[in-house]
């Protein structure tokens, strides 16, 4: 058995545990890198119930949601085609989805089988060595028309490197995204959402997008799937529209998402399709381009 390669894959799953919060001196952060939680089916007519009050909850939500999955559905709302963060501007009750962290086989093909059900689409923020590493499902995020981002190669603190450093892990982790997907990926989110004005301003000038965080769902917590929709629909109650974070390598993340999305359509919200817009390339470039031409 080859102990450094796994190694190196405990190493890569730690880091990515608790992907949205910085690390730092709170200890409740600690739970971003508690195990996942056992697989739980949804229930069928005769199946036993374990009879403990919570789990039992938790069980029914799931069956009663999952069993109104099939439409028809009312979630999608507009296309916003964005050339800069300023662009992403949001109604009342209108939602952008993000994931962090994969694309990981087995949770982000049934997250994506998931928005489907509902006509919805996401923004995916893929770490380049993982990317690398499953180029299939990173191209079925493609096919399926969610925007792609990128999310550094390794998954490290920028704000604990130098500049030259954090601009080189930005520039690796875009490179092996677009390599793997064949196509550009113009959307950027730091990792622990750990940024500097210096590391923004560069990134604006590489025409490359920042997704910020409005809504936290903190998936990555070590609690039940219904507590992460629970959560998150509190924080959408309180600020009415924004982005929300969740990660597509959790267990907990593909068993709630499919109630989550019955929640928000109930409650009247619309998933936002977000789409790159390329800026138009100034006059004055295309005169140098008509000329270069000329003189070949």
């Amino acid at each position: 058995m080859n102990y450094r390669v796994l190694l190196a894959g405990l190493a890569v799953s730690l880091a990515l545990g608790g992907c949205a919060s910085k690390p730092a001196t709170d200890a409740s952060l600690k739970t971003g890198y508690a195990a996942e939680e056992p697989r739980h089916k949804p229930l069928k007519a005769n199946d036993p119930v374990d009879m403990e009050p919570k789990k039992w909850l938790v069980a029914d939500l799931e069956t009663r949601e999952l069993e109104s999955m099939n439409g028809p559905h009312s979630l999608a709302g507009r296309t916003l085609e964005v050339a800069s963060l300023k662009d992403i501007r949001l109604a009342d009750k209108e939602i952008i989805l993000t994931f962090d962290d994969g694309p990981a086989p087995g949770k982000t093909d049934r997250i994506l089988a998931a928005l489907d059900k509902f006509g919805v689409k996401a923004a995916f923020m893929m770490v380049g060595e993982m990317a690398q590493a499953h180029p299939a499902t990173a191209r079925e995020v493609l096919a399926h028309g969610d925007a792609i981002g990128s999310h550094t190669f390794r998954h490290p603190d920028l704000d604990k490197m130098t500049f030259d450093a954090a601009m080189t892990e930005i520039a690796r982790g875009k490179d092996a995204v677009t390599k793997a997907i064949g196509t550009d990926v113009p959307f950027f989110r730091f990792p622990y959402l750990a940024d500097s004005k210096r590391l923004r301003n560069a990134i604006a000038a590489r025409d490359m997008i920042v997704m910020d965080v409005d809504i936290d769902s903190k998936d990555y917590f070590s609690s039940t799937p219904a507590a992460v929709v629970d959560r998150t629909m509190k924080q959408l109650h309180q600020r009415g529209r924004g982005i929300v974070l969740m990660h597509d390598i959790h267990q907990r993340t593909v068993r709630m998402l499919p109630v989550l999305l019955s929640r928000l359509e109930k409650e009247g919200y619309k998933v936002v399709t977000l789409k790159y817009k390329s800026k138009p390339t100034p006059a004055s470039s295309l005169v140098a381009q008509a000329e270069t031409t000329m003189v070949r």
